[in-house]
């Protein structure tokens, strides 16, 4: 149920996108249709996180604090919904165009989802997490692009962030083989070109490209099934 709810969430999000349109805004919209959900925006005040959404635009690669910067054409924007109800928390995030944008943006937009949905095809009982990067990785260099290998995917239930940690790079050392009953995000961090590293800012959250460039991600919530995986966080696939 949380999962469907935070797919709404996102959805009902990502209709405000247009130039013109505050990240302040998108974040507003988030926090009441958390409320008329009866549930929590899951980043309010988490470990001091100061807004109900992640809005991520352009080189900022996650964890972007929504303000009063307009959206302009051309921009792509991240949106990262993760919200608290009946118990649980559920999690995703897609990055969408603002208008109509560049060929080096759809590109990195297309190659960050095309990385998720390969590597949720790998998910099933017995299927190892560190796996999962070597998918990911060549889809990325194959399509000029890099993999942020700071921030990871991770257990997600009544705790927002817990094991397992699910790395979305090659050659990682995660530990641990998927099982019935675990669920988790896979949400795999893409930035044009070879520099995969961040820089911080002063905030202490939003981390953005080394060289400006853009950077986008997709993530869903998964469960293990007996026989596969439940994607529990899909959505109506849309035209990227």
């Amino acid at each position: 149920m949380r999962t469907r709810l935070a797919r709404e969430v996102l959805d009902l999000a990502a209709s405000h996108v247009r130039p013109g349109v505050t990240t302040d805004e998108i974040d507003a919209v988030v926090h009441q249709a958390c409320i008329d959900r009866n549930a929590y925006p899951s980043p309010l005040n988490y470990r001091h996180f100061p807004k109900s959404v992640c809005t991520s635009v352009n080189e900022a690669i996650c964890h972007g604090i929504p303000d009063q910067l307009k959206l302009v054409e051309g921009d792509i924007i991240n949106i990262d919904v993760t919200l608290f109800y009946d118990g649980f928390h559920g999690d995703l995030n897609e990055t969408y165009a603002v208008g109509n944008i560049d060929d080096d943006s759809k590109r990195v937009i297309r190659t960050a989802r095309q990385c998720l949905d390969e590597a949720i095809k790998l998910c099933k009982p017995g299927a190892l997490f560190r796996d999962l990067g070597k998918t990911i990785e060549p889809i990325a260099r194959t399509n000029q692009c890099s993999v942020v290998r700071t921030y990871t995917g991770h257990g997600i239930n009544d705790l927002f962030h817990c094991s397992p940690n699910v790395p979305h790079y090659a050659k990682n050392k995660a530990v641990g083989t998927m099982k019935p009953g675990m669920c988790f995000t896979i949400e795999p961090m893409i930035n044009l070109g070879t520099a995969w590293e961040e820089n911080h800012w002063p905030d202490n959250w939003t981390a953005t490209t080394t060289d400006g460039k853009r950077s986008a991600q997709f993530e869903e919530t998964l469960l293990i099934t007996e026989t596969g995986v439940d994607v529990l966080t899909a959505g109506t696939p849309r035209e990227l």
